[in-house]
């Protein structure tokens, strides 16, 4: 019996010890010197045409005309991987960034990771229910809801972000009070404060391999080129009609457009100068 209590002492002992070891291992610490400019770059479309404000026209699904005039979505949470699974997340508070159509300070997305070959990219669309929660002065720049660099993308009375974000026009749409055919569609919702609501954070996770991994190197210039195809927000998995649903914000239905928006994004190619 005193051998038994023995082993039992000895093997709560070693899983003690395996456990302590496993919680004092600690991911690698890097100086900004230690890292190198990585950038990824968005460029918008519409099915196989350029996306251009205000002028082009396009057809959905449900074969409905329509226009653009505005079209804004925030990246965050952006991290990549190599071939053998190491993973690097950029720190959150560099990991913000409004794309704006038509506004070249805001086509891409600059970052800073260790030199490396990495063969994935991940990022969020939208702004995680954490930041969204957060006192004002660690919401800055473009999160900063007074700033004009944020654009009107906070919803003050659901104290949360549009994460995606366009407008234009549609025979299909009705007319609203200024006689023209409007849609609007602001996505949000981060799961809710102190009680669940929606949730259309979408996390978009992209191989490299097939197009060419980034080669990140401090004397070079990498940038992972992205095409956005913005016709999957009303012709993906669920088709969007316009004359049905002119006008989408804070309601169930954005889940299907939120759904939609996630599909928009494929890997084109990486440049590595």
């Amino acid at each position: 019996m005193k051998t038994i209590n023995k082993l039992f002492i000895l093997s709560i002992s070693l899983l003690s010890v395996f456990a302590s070891c496993k919680k004092e291992k600690k991911e690698p610490v890097f100086d900004d010197k230690d890292l190198a400019p990585l950038s990824i770059e968005f460029d918008n479309i519409v099915g196989g045409k350029n996306l251009i404000l205000n002028s082009e026209t396009y057809t959905n699904a449900a074969g409905e005309d329509y226009k653009i005039s505005l079209l804004e979505y925030y990246i965050s949470n952006i991290k990549v991987r190599k071939a053998d699974g190491t993973e690097y997340v950029v720190p959150q508070d560099n990991s913000y960034f409004l794309i704006k159509e038509g506004d070249e300070d805001h086509e891409e997305a600059l970052v800073n990771v260790p030199e490396g070959d990495y063969t994935s990219l991940a990022f969020t669309v939208g702004i995680d229910s954490l930041r969204s929660t957060m006192d004002v002065s660690k919401r800055t720049g473009v999160l900063d809801p007074a700033s004009p660099e944020n654009d009107g993308l906070y919803w003050g009375w659901n104290s949360g972000y549009i994460f995606f974000k366009m407008e234009g026009t549609s025979s299909a749409a009705p007319v609203d009070g200024s006689g023209q055919h409007i849609f609007r569609y602001h996505i949000g919702g981060f799961g809710g404060y102190s009680s669940p609501t929606i949730n259309n954070i979408k996390t978009i996770t992209l191989d490299l391999t097939e197009r060419g991994p980034a080669l990140v190197r401090k004397d070079k210039k990498s940038n992972i080129h992205l095409m956005v195809d913005i016709d999957k927000v009303l012709s993906g998995a669920t088709t969007v009609s316009i004359a049905a649903n002119p006008s989408v914000m804070f309601s169930d239905y954005s889940v299907n457009i939120a759904n939609n928006y996630a599909t928009m994004f494929r890997h084109d190619h990486t440049e590595n100068e």
